[in-house]
C-alpha cells in the first residue's frame, strides 16, 4: 500500500511538473508572440544630445549612433537636419556636415535616423505628390502617389513598426528615373484598416493589400510594375509573388534587408533579447494558433515563388534585426531556383541601413538594376 502511494506521489509531482513547464513555455510562447504579431505607437525618443556647430558641422555628443559611419538624418522636436559621414571624433563630441536642413540648437535632444527624410514627398523632397485611396478588402489605404513619365510604377513595401517615411530616401532616383511611385500603407499602419483581429500576420495577409495596390496602379495606367520591400516588406513581397494573381504584372523587385526566413529571423532576434532559440518553435507554435500563419511558408529558399522577377537583394553585414546569411543562401541558390538574384552585400551596414552607410555604392545598383528592368 505504501509502495503504491509512493508511486501514485511521483506520477502526480511528474504530471505537475509537466504541467508547469508547459504553462511556462506557453506563457514565453504567449509573450513573444505578443511582440511579434501586436502593432503598437512606436515612441519618439531622442536619446543623443546636440552640442551647437563647428563651421558647417553639426555637433553631436559621441555615442554607438551618432558615430555610425555614412548619411543619415538628426530628428528632434519639431526639427530634422540631414547629415553626412563623420568627419571628426574627439573628446567625446562627433562632428558631421550638415547637409541638409538646419542644425539643431546645443542641447537639444535628439535621435538618429536611418530614414532620412521625414514628413511626405513635397516637405522632405519638394516632390509633387497626391495623397490617393487605394481600395483594399478591408477599405481604403492611403498612399504617396508620385508620378513619372515611364509606363512603369514603383510600390514600396516599408517594414514592420516602419511607415511610408522608409522610402523617401530612394525616392528621388526612381523620380528621376521616370517611374511613378506609390508609397502604400497596409492593414495596421496609422490611417489604414485594422486587420480583423487587430495582429500583424508578417506578410500572411499583408501581400493582399501590395495586391491591391498593383490593381490600383494598373488603373491608373500602369503596364508593368517593380515591388520594392524592407525588412518584413520584403516577406510581404515574397507573398504577393508566390500567392497574388496578379504576380505576372511584377517585372523587377527590390528587397532590403528582407526577411525570407522568419524562422532564422526570429532566431536572431531571439540571440539578441536572451533568449534561448529553442524557444522559437514555441512562439512560432504560439503566433500559428492566434493567427493561422504557417511560418515555413515564409522560407523563399525551400518554397520559392513561381513568379521570380529579376531580383536586387541588398543586406549589410552587420545586420542585428534579420540575418544577412539569409540572403546570402538565397543569391547562392538563386541559380538552381532560376531566379534572377542580384546580391549586393554592404560591409558594416545594420537593419536597413544600406543607403546609409554606403550610399554611392547602393544607388548605382540599384541604378543599373532599373535600367536592365525599365
Amino acid at each position: 500500500m505504501r509502495k503504491r502511494k509512493i508511486v501514485k506521489l511521483a506520477i502526480t509531482s511528474v504530471l505537475v511538473l509537466l504541467l508547469l513547464v508547459t504553462a511556462g513555455l506557453g506563457a514565453v510562447g504567449w509573450y513573444y508572440s505578443g511582440e511579434l504579431l501586436e502593432p503598437e505607437e512606436v515612441v519618439k525618443r531622442y536619446p543623443e544630445t546636440a552640442l551647437g556647430t563647428d563651421g558647417k558641422n553639426v555637433v553631436l555628443a559621441e555615442s554607438k549612433l551618432t558615430a555610425l559611419r555614412g548619411t543619415f538624418g538628426v530628428v528632434w522636436d519639431n526639427g530634422t537636419a540631414k547629415v553626412g559621414d563623420v568627419a571628426k571624433v574627439a573628446n567625446g563630441k562627433v562632428q558631421r556636415p550638415l547637409l541638409e536642413g538646419s542644425a539643431p540648437p546645443d542641447g537639444t535632444k535628439v535621435r538618429i535616423e536611418t530614414d532620412v527624410y521625414e514628413g511626405d514627398p513635397k516637405t522632405s523632397l519638394g516632390l509633387d505628390y497626391t495623397e490617393v485611396q487605394v481600395p483594399t478588402e478591408l477599405g481604403d489605404a492611403p498612399a504617396w502617389l508620385v508620378r513619372g513619365t515611364a509606363p512603369t510604377w514603383v510600390i514600396t513595401v516599408h517594414g514592420r513598426g516602419a511607415s511610408r517615411e522608409e522610402a523617401l530616401r530612394v525616392v528621388p532616383q526612381l523620380h528621376e528615373a521616370g517611374l511613378s511611385v506609390l508609397s502604400i500603407t497596409y492593414r495596421n499602419d496609422v490611417g489604414a484598416p485594422k486587420s480583423p483581429d487587430g495582429l500583424y500576420h508578417l506578410g500572411d495577409t499583408e501581400w493582399r493589400d501590395v495586391e491591391s495596390a498593383i490593381r490600383y496602379a494598373q488603373g491608373e495606367g500602369a503596364a508593368k510594375v517593380i515591388l520594392y520591400g524592407w525588412s518584413m516588406g520584403g516577406a510581404i513581397v515574397g507573398q504577393t509573388l508566390t500567392r497574388s494573381s496578379l504576380a505576372t504584372a511584377v517585372s523587377g523587385v527590390v528587397l532590403d534587408s528582407p526577411v525570407t526566413n522568419w524562422s532564422k529571423t526570429l532566431d536572431l532576434q531571439a540571440e539578441n533579447r536572451g533568449v534561448p532559440t529553442f524557444l522559437t518553435p514555441v512562439a512560432e507554435l504560439v503566433s500559428g494558433w492566434r493567427t493561422g500563419i504557417d511560418f515555413d511558408r515564409f522560407d523563399l529558399l525551400e518554397q520559392p515563388p513561381a513568379i521570380k522577377p529579376p531580383t536586387l537583394l541588398i543586406h549589410g553585414s552587420a545586420d542585428g534585426t534579420v540575418p544577412a546569411q539569409a540572403s546570402r543562401d538565397l543569391a547562392v541558390a538563386a541559380g538552381r531556383l532560376s531566379w534572377p538574384i542580384q546580391y549586393v552585400e554592404i560591409p558594416g551596414a545594420d537593419h536597413t541601413s544600406g543607403w546609409n552607410v554606403a550610399t554611392d555604392t547602393y544607388k548605382s545598383a540599384l541604378g543599373d538594376f532599373l535600367t536592365r528592368t525599365n
